[in-house]
């Protein structure tokens, strides 16, 4: 049988290759409304029982000096009756009350910045995300509260604007905050190696990542996973390759870690490892999905002299019903044929293939194939039907159709 060019095999599994991706990687947990109602009473019942005791300043290294805060005369009836419905759970009439002491003329720094406060955490508990972002901000520019509450606030809409993808702005935020508390804790690190690595700024994430790691006696799979991707994206595949395995021995029972261990093995051109812990994800049952079958046969497409294995994938996850009939899998399936030597079914998977391809490429491939098997009048007819569709060379599908015979 006369071959097609290897390099097109190539193109192909780069075209259906799974893209090489990490999965969610996680900005900030994002509490349900009702989460976020039985936290404030858990924290409510926590404040009574120890409000005999000193508060605890949270930011010993700040920079800023916290201001001496006190409600003035004219605003503590009202704050006072602001924070009895926020204590009553009528979070809509309180935020009404804050509204009026922000717009308050006599009201001090104090007043605006606790009132917003307090507005911020019942828009964020309502879900109004942006209205709480807008109360955050009047909380900070009014500094009027302690350290406690003032750096709070500025680490609360660090986390929202990452939440909201706002990763300039968020990076703005949480720099300011590390550089006016000179906070190394590692939730705090996380939240700008992540704003970092949105911005695709990897080499800059990286140490940050990195540091937040390090500092934490219990680092997060989910952090482990960012500074992973980081390497990935930056081009140092081999210290990402180290990382996946580490999260893959871990939880050997991870899907998505051995994903993840496969993708990066697929990237640091692995390929043969990658296959293998594919494999024993489909062994066990665990290949579920279709993209998760195309990155195995991609795999193997993109081996030398590994169409074989790419067929049974191929042909598994259609019997299974994992994998859609498209175009992509019948000419990824074709080529497998060809190029293993098979005709006849790459004829029948081009069959399949063409009629659902964009263009008529596939079936002037079908042409060659039947052109090269003697079955000249099929070649014809299927030429026809390329040009019919449109291809880059026409001329290829010309000269079949001159073909002497019927």
């Amino acid at each position: 049988m006369k071959s097609f060019s290897r390099r097109n095999q190539r193109i192909l599994a780069a075209a259906i290759s799974a893209v090489l991706a990490f999965g969610a990687v996680s900005q900030v947990y994002a509490q349900s409304a009702q989460e976020r109602a039985d936290a404030r009473r858990a924290e409510k019942e926590s404040s009574k029982k120890g409000s005999a005791g000193k508060v605890t300043n949270e930011y010993p290294q700040a920079t800023r000096q916290s201001p001496d805060a006190k409600a003035s005369k004219k605003g503590t009836p009202q704050l006072q009756k602001m924070m009895k419905l926020y204590d009553d759970e009528k979070g809509p009439e309180a935020r009404a009350i804050a509204d009026q002491i922000i717009a308050m003329p006599e009201a001090n720094a104090y007043d605006k910045a606790f009132a917003s406060q307090i507005a911020a955490q019942v828009a964020y508990d309502s879900d109004d995300t942006p209205g709480a972002m807008k109360y955050l901000k009047q909380a900070i520019d009014a500094n009027g509260l302690d350290n406690n509450g003032h750096f709070g606030a500025m680490l609360m809409l660090s986390q929202l604007q990452l939440q909201e993808d706002q990763y300039a702005e968020s990076l703005k935020t949480i720099d300011q905050f590390l550089a006016e508390t000179k906070s190394q804790k590692p939730e705090h690190l996380i939240i700008k190696g992540n704003d970092l690595y949105r911005l695709e700024r990897y080499s800059d994430a990286a140490p940050v990542i990195k540091q937040a790691i390090e500092l934490s006696p219990e680092p997060k799979p989910d952090w482990q996973q960012l500074l992973m991707a980081t390497y990935a994206e930056s081009g140092q595949a081999g210290e990402a390759a180290k990382i996946a395995e580490g999260l893959a021995a871990k939880s050997p029972g991870d899907k998505r870690a051995q994903l993840n261990l496969a993708a990066v093995y697929q990237q640091n051109d692995m390929l043969d490892k990658s296959a293998a812990v594919l494999e024993k994800l489909r062994a066990s049952g665990q290949l579920t999905e279709d993209k998760e079958y195309r990155q195995l046969y991609a795999t193997y497409l993109n081996m030398d002299g590994k169409e074989k294995e790419a067929i049974g994938v191929i042909n598994d996850g259609l019997q299974k019903g994992v994998i859609k009939p498209d175009y992509q899998t019948y000419l990824a399936l074709a080529q497998a044929y060809y190029f293993s030597d098979q005709a006849a079914p790459a004829i029948d998977a081009y069959k399949k293939a063409a009629p659902l391809a964009p263009d008529g490429e596939a079936y002037l491939n079908l042409a060659r194939v039947l052109w090269q098997e003697d079955r000249i009048p099929e070649a014809k007819d299927a030429a026809k039907q390329a040009l019919s569709k449109g291809v880059k060379k026409p001329d290829d599908a010309k000269k079949i159709i001159a073909l002497p015979g019927k």
